[in-house]
């Protein structure tokens, strides 16, 4: 049976087929919901429930708590509608658009640049193009039918091929066989562009990016965008890792800092050792960001990193320095430990 569905504030209507998410059932009909993994750990697509009934599926309770379920929210990428529902979510309309492909791609190159990163550049088919958005991921489908997420590091207007950046997770899976047997020419398999992860431009305010680890691929591809474009927009980058081999592209963004004026490069190092001889900010990123910016009701935060982060960023941003809950974007890189805490 098919019950429907109305977003608001907008007042649009859908009915999802029997056994699609909410989530599913609003991108198949044209309406864009905001969304990350689509697998319950992220809590991206976290929306409220105005009236009517889901089925929660599965999630992690760590993103969507019992004190929040009773408040009325829920998880739009696992909950299922049982009667008709009114939500209330942020629609993302330019994603409604674009076309989501299954296309073949070929390793043209990997790169290291360091010893638990590498940087892989995919060529598509002659006949093919990725129309996306900067800040948007792709799956890999896999032979044994799992998917693995990244996000496309090179801005669409640069699109001779498609750039990743992997950061090694001994024992995972997929990463464990790109670090050890993944050569160039090898065909792979994905599904994209995906995400809701990408500029606001009917915003002028001024930016903070936050990101952690390889959570600077996406932020990469706004910024080059950006660039590109001609928007200038005031722009913080705060980019954080435990030692300063982590921050494995700082020459690239001390080079946007010194040729934009509207753009400013912090790096922020959490367990650096004696050897490495760091002399810059300490501690967490988004602690960074609390004691920079006291204010930001006025600004728009983009954020990337794994959930931890992500969860602390938004928690202490809006708390502590004003910030407008509906101004914080992520995100959330999820990892295969995090979707084995999905229940």
């Amino acid at each position: 049976m098919s019950f429907n569905v109305t977003i608001r504030p907008s007042g649009h209507q859908f009915q999802p087929k029997p056994e699609e998410t909410v989530l599913q059932g609003a991108l198949n009909n044209g309406f864009g919901l905001p969304y990350g993994c689509r697998n319950g750990a992220c809590g991206s697509c976290k929306g409220k429930i105005l009236g009517g009934e889901v089925d929660y599926g599965k999630y992690s309770p760590a993103v969507l708590s019992v004190a929040e379920k009773a408040q009325g929210m829920a998880l739009f990428c696992c909950a299922k509608p049982l009667s008709d529902l009114e939500i209330e979510v942020r629609e993302v309309g330019a994603i409604k658009d674009i076309q989501v492909k299954m296309l073949p791609s070929r390793v043209q190159s990997i790169e290291r640049p360091a010893d638990d990163v590498v940087v892989i550049s995919l060529k598509l088919p002659a006949n093919e193009r990725l129309q996306y958005l900067a800040g948007q991921y792709i799956e890999f489908v896999l032979r044994d039918g799992k998917r693995r997420s990244y996000s496309m590091a090179n801005a669409p207007h640069d699109d001779a091929f498609v750039q990743l950046h992997i950061r090694h997770l001994p024992g995972g899976h997929f990463t464990d066989h790109v670090f050890s047997k993944m050569k160039e020419r090898d065909i792979l398999r994905f599904e994209g562009p995906l995400g809701s992860f990408f500029l606001r431009e009917e915003s002028d305010k001024p930016i903070v990016f936050i990101a952690s680890g390889t959570g600077f691929a996406p932020i990469k591809a706004v910024i080059e965008s950006m660039l590109y474009r001609g928007i200038k927009r005031p722009m913080t980058l705060y980019w954080g890792g435990r030692r300063p081999k982590d921050i494995y592209m700082m020459d690239l963004c001390k080079t946007w800092e010194a040729a934009a004026p509207h753009i400013k490069f912090i790096p922020v190092v959490s367990d650096a050792l004696p050897e490495d001889n760091w002399s810059g900010r300490t501690g967490f990123v988004h602690q960074a960001v609390v004691d920079d910016f006291p204010d930001l009701s006025g600004h728009q935060v983009y954020a990337c990193g794994a959930p931890v982060v992500i969860n602390s960023a938004k928690r202490d941003l809006v708390a502590k320095c004003q910030l407008p809950d509906e101004e914080f974007y992520a995100d959330s890189f999820t990892t295969e430990a995090d979707l084995a805490k999905v229940v």
